[in-house]
């Protein structure tokens, strides 16, 4: 009688939880040496890649219809647990081994032969691999909540982060959260396409996780990760992450809502005349333009009847803005002395900012408070998933508002500190604008500093914010770089007589700039949304 042939079959998963099982070629050396050892005859080898836990492997299919075919006796694997994880492999062997087809199986890890006694020693060995892959998953399942209960991302960290093997968390790229963080800026300015801003980062090194250039696709998800401020989403459900954001939550609706802009259909502009879409005529209608005789002409479309506005030229319209930018810049000295003022505002700031970070932080338990209750609600089964789903996402987003709001008061002092400060270094950069001519850098200063952008009887008008009309405002201060004494000072202009006998009048618009003193400047800058943050640091000079 000839010597039984035997089937060679290592596999190994790709699988985590396998990742500590012989490799496919240690388990073909071990098998080859125990083979010649036990002077087996091997017929083939088998190797698959791939789990055991559900039926289906294609190699493993194979093999056993080519033992059915009689071209082989029997199976020589490490292991019964190399041959089946789930119940349908592990009894289509015992089966097989039942009606004679199997003659032999051969492991150098686990003893079997063919009696009552070794069948029901092999059934319980499919057993405990089965027991053993599901108390895994679960075990893996357990973990795997924890580590989202945690707020650590269970996957690889982002661009502008790095996975921490030895802690298993993650944290900030030193290099590339900077350039991610200016991204963000520059979108969500409005004034730069997703294109050229991925063409621009690709130059400034901005590149995949593996080194790869930035693609549009790779720059569209990163503008739409909730987890550079903070949160991520794992099977459809929001959690606040351990991690360190690299922008705030304000930042991040920024560049949404400039997205949503962006996705809206409009018709495609065939044209360099950069100030359309820009201005619209006093009767409501656009701006459009032409070229003439080499010269730009901007017009009223006249979409709605007819209108008295003239044409007016590029150039001219374009001296009206630098005129604008020269009336809105400040002096420098007057810049760098505002500045120290500042740095000494923010100190007193900081002292008093203490109330209101408890206060918010009690904003704050309030919501985790609301959290773990939306969370006993699911746990007792008062809402449903996709309720708790939604309630939590709010909830985590109204959070985030609180925590943004603390960082900001800790970072600046107080909320009205930093846009002062945004507002004297731009008002230095807006003759440095003005001298330099670029079109698109004088547009998009305006809207910076402003809204409601009209052409009427060819002078161009504007709603400007607060500030920046009371910058442009020269007439209010004649002698803006102040008035030679003895004792040389800077100082506004103040007429003798200027504020009304009955405080309760004073309003944003019955108080005009060209007759304000300290006490109507007082009045009627706290009757304006934004003027705790001017009125301040104006006041220091007024004082002078």
């Amino acid at each position: 009688m000839s010597n039984p042939k035997f089937f060679l079959y290592a596999r190994k998963s790709t699988d985590d939880e396998e990742r500590q099982i012989l490799s496919i070629e240690a388990q073909l050396a071990e098998l080859k040496e125990f083979a010649n050892t036990e002077k087996l005859e091997i017929a083939a080898s088998f190797t698959e890649a791939k789990t055991a836990k559900e039926p289906g492997r294609m190699k493993f299919g194979e093999m056993l219809a080519l033992i059915e075919q009689g071209k082989a006796d029997g199976i020589l694997s490490w292991h019964p647990d190399r041959l089946a994880r789930n119940p349908i492999d592990g009894g289509r062997i015992i089966y097989m081994v039942d009606t004679g087809k199997i003659k032999s199986l051969k492991f150098p890890s686990f003893w079997f032969e063919d009696t009552p006694q070794g069948k029901f020693m092999l059934n319980i060995a499919f057993g405990q691999s089965k027991y053993f892959i599901d108390n895994l998953s679960e075990n893996v399942k357990r973990g795997l909540r924890q580590k989202l209960r945690n707020g650590v991302y269970p996957g690889w960290a982002p661009l502008g982060y790095l996975n921490e093997p030895k802690r298993h968390n993650i944290v900030i790229d030193p290099v590339k959260h900077k350039l991610i963080r200016k991204l963000f800026e520059i979108y969500a300015g409005g004034e730069h396409t997703l294109e050229a801003l991925t063409t621009k980062f690709n130059d400034l090194g901005l590149t995949s996780v593996r080194d790869k250039a930035l693609q549009l696709s790779m720059a569209h998800r990163i503008l739409r990760s909730p987890f550079y401020y903070g949160v991520f989403k794992y099977k459809g459900e929001t959690y606040q992450g351990k991690h360190e954001p690299i922008i705030t939550k304000k930042l991040f609706d920024q560049v949404q809502e400039v997205m949503r802009y962006r996705g809206k259909k409009r018709k495609i502009i065939r044209h360099g005349f950069i100030f359309t879409g820009f201005l619209k005529c006093s009767c409501g209608c656009s701006i459009t333009a032409e070229t003439k005789k080499g010269h730009i002409y901007y017009r009223c479309t006249k979409k709605k009847g007819l209108c008295a506005e003239k044409y007016i030229r590029e150039e001219k319209l374009t001296e009206q803005f630098k005129n604008i930018l020269q009336k809105v810049s400040l002096p420098d000295d007057w810049a760098d002395k505002m500045l120290n003022e500042l740095d000494k505002e923010k100190i007193t700031a900081a002292q008093s900012s203490v109330a209101l970070v408890e206060k918010t932080r009690a904003e704050i338990n309030k919501t985790e408070t609301r959290l773990d209750n939306l969370l006993n609600d699911r746990i007792d089964g008062i809402i449903e998933k996709a309720d708790y789903v939604n309630k939590k996402d709010s909830l985590i987003k109204e959070k985030l508002d609180f925590q943004d709001k603390i960082r900001e008061i800790k970072d600046k002092g107080n909320n009205w500190l930093e846009p002062m400060r945004d507002f004297i270094l731009r008002s230095k950069l807006a003759k440095k604008t003005a001298d330099e001519g670029d079109l698109s850098e004088l547009k998009a200063f305006l809207k910076n500093i402003g809204s409601n952008f009209i052409l009427q009887g060819g002078k161009f008008e504007f709603l400007a914010q607060f500030e920046w009309e009371l910058a442009s405002r020269s007439d209010a201060f004649p002698n803006w770089h102040g008035m030679e004494e003895s004792n040389p000072r800077m100082r506004f202009w103040r007429p003798p007589y200027c504020h009304y006998t009955n405080p309760a009048k004073i309003t944003a618009t019955g108080c005009y700039l060209v007759s304000l003193c300290k006490v109507c400047f007082l009045q009627c800058s706290q009757n304006l949304l934004s003027s705790k943050r001017f009125f301040k640091i104006f006041l220091f000079f007024l004082e002078k």
